[in-house]
């Protein structure tokens, strides 16, 4: 009897272009295995399948290797962050308690 296949998206978003494929995995497909199927590694050749963070709708998947995907999951592929915004927010909040004081 053959496998029942069931559609899902992939995305990624590099610093220069962004892509959103649909691709047909067969039922019980781990998250991983699907997007090493889906064709997004050769599209971006840094990207590190493997060993990068990824999500379903916006939730990080904690095992990604045992998951498995549901007909119409969006899977998304998450690059590491370049700042922490924590510290952006803080740096930019000590800039502008600089600027007032300077005002007085």
């Amino acid at each position: 009897m053959a496998e029942s296949l069931i559609s899902v998206e992939v995305v990624y978003a590099a610093v220069d272009r962004q892509v959103l494929l649909t691709t047909r995995v067969a039922s019980g497909t781990t998250v991983r295995a699907t997007l090493l199927q889906s064709g997004v590694a050769e599209q971006f050749p840094g990207l590190d399948l493997a060993s990068c963070p990824v999500g379903i709708f916006g939730k990080v998947v904690a095992d990604p290797d045992s998951q498995q995907v549901q007909a119409g999951d969006r899977l998304e592929i998450y690059r590491p962050l370049l700042a922490d915004p924590k510290e952006v927010r803080r740096l930019r909040a000590a800039k502008a308690a600089q600027a007032r004081a300077q005002e007085k």
